[in-house]
């Protein structure tokens, strides 16, 4: 009982210690951010953004609903509670120090002092600092005063800071003319700006509208708004982004893209980010980047003719990759970000079609899988090519009789076959065979993250139903190529901020499918180039391992391979500009079909050459089983 009193005197002792000594500090540089500069892997610059975007605004100027928006979304009890949670902030120390992630758990107050008077750092000292400060002007300011400086300081995503800049970037008008919809879709992405922006991150539109569904029940529950309105608000698209033009042409692809992995994998937190102050050194090799630009203009822009109707459907994204180190040295996101802001290198919208086919063989080729005759699956294995046969698994049959394409019959056909000729109605059996939950496991293992779009259980996945980015295919293709080892994609070599290296996350990559399984897999899909689909990746006069896919209604094409030194994934999208929605390639650039084994294995083809022309053809090593 001593001890407990004695820890209790102490504690308290420190807690005054501490708010008589720490002052309410001046603001911090946010009223003066920096901008970020970013490098190619040589050190040559290669692009530098953060000009800030912010204007300041008088409550007053604020719209009552717009306020009652953002106090939903973050803070109800604001104007009837203290000014620091220490439940909430017990609860965010937990979560960081077991690992679980970032979670403030903080007030409005409490956020008004971190955006205004600190730092984003998420260490006790500051959390401490934050504490103090808040319960002091808690004191000194009035709930208004107080409101009204969170409002002009958060950030919303777009490199706007304060609910006026965010006005501007979303909706083209002033904080004072926005909707109550609007005011609900910007208190939401206070949560998570980038991930709720859907007009960049399509793929997130559902957690947006979660989001923003979340905070208008909110003003219905705390009364301040009533069930009728809020039963007829339609959700209010944002425009599009408006790109700075030093960010045009691939630039801006890049960059996007590095931040993107700096803040998913939790190396900087997006407002840390966006705050400015950064070098940051990428994995980007300025003459392959240059090649793989060289290559799309070359084979697919040159052909575009705009009076063909379907050309202007026409969008191409790439990721070239080492299999080695996990660096991404090219990526290739569009024709120009300021034209065209949505990345085809790292959106998660299109199916992958027969690409995928290669991860179905990696889990048929593990231990324990067998076909129904209960013989294991190697590539000499015989299928039933028909064309339309019923999938037949152990409870009978599924009901599921994919054609193949063009309807052609190949009758009794080996499994490596099966894959040169991309026979859909063999790839369908075996993923019954193995298990579709296996098939997404192992595919999950090699690098497709498990909440991609369409990569479910269901008969469809065998056949590419699911929609992972290039970026995060390139990956999974890299594992392959690096005999099974798990390749973490990675696009930063280094990042400091004021002078100060920040640590990277471990990239030590486990054996996540047997050596002999993926060697073999490799080892089909050389025949799959030799002999099949994939023949005009030819020309590259290199061991090559590939794949090509067309997704459902030709809407993709894609060609995904590797030598042993390189990865690489060329997509084909088709788009219309206007709409945004998806469009069948049918007759663009001049072509009846555009098929993974036409356009991208030449972009391929020709960027693969380019880039290892003078170095010695390695061959792959393989052991198999």
């Amino acid at each position: 009982m001593r001890a407990f009193l004695i820890l209790v005197v102490v504690t308290v002792n420190a807690a005054i210690a501490g708010y008589l000594l720490v002052e309410v500090p001046s603001p911090n540089r946010a009223a003066t951010l920096q901008t970020n500069l970013y490098f190619y892997a040589d050190g040559s610059p290669l692009a530098q953004e953060g000009q800030v975007n912010r204007e300041s605004v008088p409550l007053a100027r604020v719209p009552l609903h717009v306020r009652r928006a953002v106090l939903a979304a973050e803070d109800r009890d604001f104007y009837s509670s203290g000014s620091v949670d220490v439940r909430g902030m017990a609860r965010g120390a937990w979560r960081t120090v077991t690992g679980k992630g970032v979670q403030s758990g903080s007030t409005i107050t409490q956020q008004f002092v971190k955006n205004y008077y600190l730092d984003q750092e998420q260490t006790f000292a500051r959390k401490a600092k934050e504490l103090v400060i808040a319960m002091k002007l808690g004191r000194t300011e009035s709930k208004d005063a107080i409101l009204q400086g969170y409002l002009n300081t958060s950030f919303f995503g777009r490199n706007a800071y304060g609910i006026e800049a965010a006005a501007q970037a979303y909706y083209g008008k002033s904080a004072d003319r926005l909707t109550v919809a609007e005011g609900a879709y910007l208190a939401a992405l206070l949560n998570a700006p980038s991930m709720y922006d859907v007009v960049t991150h399509p793929e997130h539109e559902g957690r947006a509208l979660a989001r923003w569904r979340y905070v208008l029940d909110g003003m219905v529950q705390q009364g301040w708004l009533d069930p009728a309105e809020r039963a007829a608000t339609v959700f209010p698209a944002p425009r599009p982004p408006r790109p700075p033009a030093d960010l045009a042409g691939q630039r801006g692809y890049l960059v996007e893209a590095v931040r993107e992995h700096l803040i998913t994998t939790g190396i900087v937190d997006e407002a840390r980010l966006a705050a400015g102050g950064w070098r940051i050194v990428t994995t980007i090799r300025r003459d392959r980047q240059e090649e793989l630009v060289r290559a799309v203009d070359t084979e697919i822009v040159s052909a575009l003719d705009y009076r063909r109707p379907q050309d202007r459907f026409v969008r191409v994204g790439c990721v070239s990759m080492d299999p080695a180190t996990g660096e991404v040295v090219a990526l290739y996101g569009g024709y120009d970000f300021t034209r065209q802001y949505v990345s085809n290198a790292t959106r998660h919208d299109f199916q992958v079609g027969s690409v995928f086919k290669p991860f179905v063989l990696a889990a048929a080729l593990s231990p324990g899988a067998l076909t129904t005759g209960g013989e294991p699956i190697g590539p000499d294995t015989i299928y039933d090519g028909t064309s339309g046969r019923p999938v037949v698994a152990s409870g009978g049959l599924v009901g599921y009789a994919p054609g193949n394409e063009d309807g052609i019959d190949y009758g009794p056909v080996s499994v490596r076959t099966a894959t040169a000729k991309s026979v859909n109605s063999v790839y369908a059996q075996m993923a019954a065979d193995v298990g579709l939950t296996q098939v997404v496991s192992t595919a999950v293992a090699l690098g497709l993250p498990a909440g991609t779009p369409g990569l479910v259980p269901a008969p469809a996945i065998a056949l590419g139903a699911a929609q992972p980015s290039v970026l995060e295919l390139t990956g999974a293709y890299a594992t392959l190529a690096h005999h099974g080892v798990r390749v973490e994609p990675t696009l930063v070599r280094s990042i400091d901020h004021d002078g100060a290296a920040i640590g990277l996350p471990a990239r030590d990559g486990a054996q996540v499918i047997p050596r002999a399984a993926a060697d073999t897999v490799t080892e089909v899909l050389v025949g799959a180039v030799e002999n099949g689909t994939g023949r005009e990746a030819k020309s590259t006069v290199r061991p090559v391992a590939g794949k090509t896919g067309t997704a459902e209604d030709d809407r993709a094409a894609w060609f995904a391979g590797y030598t042993p030194e390189l990865a690489t994934v060329v997509a084909v999208l088709g788009q219309d500009p206007v709409s945004g929605t998806q469009q069948s390639l049918h007759g663009a650039l001049g072509q009846a079909r555009v098929d993974g084994g036409g356009y991208p294995a030449r972009v391929w083809a020709a960027y693969t050459a380019a880039v290892l022309r003078g170095k010695e053809p390695e061959g792959f090593v393989l052991q198999l089983r």
